[in-house]
């Protein structure tokens, strides 16, 4: 069943949602971003179990956005914040489940994908240091310390670069390393303009 779940997963298709997210007014586009994250869920998902602390929460936010997008039809990231901040920066504080504060936590796991996939590009240390690093340079200062532990714990676990370049199905490892290189930038790129966005409007420590 775990390989044919990494079947239905290729680096490809988050390549492409990512590329497609940011329009010519630096706007980034709501439906390429959560597609790109399905694919991000898909690939932690065909690692087996020790992402799933990550890939559970994703998903459901994921599907929250989702739902949002299709009720109030928002179309991008920027579009979502202006419509949310009209109620006033204390509403939207005491609201769980408002677009921002659901999409700042799918954020934080990016940055820390990123910095992973990074890691995988350039094969600099072992896969288990490199997501430990990861992590401890993102995520892990909004998780609880029984959640760190147990994520570190997890992360000694993992499989050799090979596995993680097997799984991204793009052909040879030298292949996906290529389609990381490319896939990369345009990842820190949306990263970069939603931590400006949220940066402007004091939102990054949405509770």
């Amino acid at each position: 069943a775990a390989m044919a779940a990494a079947a239905a997963f290729s680096l490809t298709e988050v390549l492409d949602a990512f590329r497609r997210c940011v329009t010519e007014q630096r706007e980034v586009l709501l439906e390429p971003y959560l597609s790109g994250w399905r694919g991000l869920i898909r690939f932690l998902q065909s690692l087996g179990a020790v992402f799933s602390f990550i890939s559970k929460d994703a998903v459901a936010k994921v599907s929250l956005l989702e739902g949002l997008c299709e009720r109030q039809g928002f179309v991008s990231l920027q579009a979502m914040v202006r419509e949310e901040l009209l109620a006033g920066p204390a509403a939207l504080r005491a609201r769980p489940d408002s677009g921002c504060r659901t999409l700042l936590r799918l954020h934080r796991a990016l940055r820390w994908l990123q910095l992973f996939l990074e890691g995988l590009r350039s094969g600099e240390s072992g896969t288990s240091a490199l997501c430990t690093d990861a992590y401890n340079a993102s995520l892990a200062a909004y998780h609880p310390w029984v959640v760190r532990k147990a994520a570190t714990l997890a992360f000694r676990a993992l499989p050799p670069r090979e596995a993680f370049l097997e799984v991204m199905n793009v052909g040879t490892p030298q292949e996906a390393v290529a389609v990381l290189g490319e896939a990369i930038p345009y990842i820190s790129d949306v990263y970069g303009i939603t931590q400006e966005l949220f940066a402007q409007h004091k939102l990054l420590d949405l509770p």
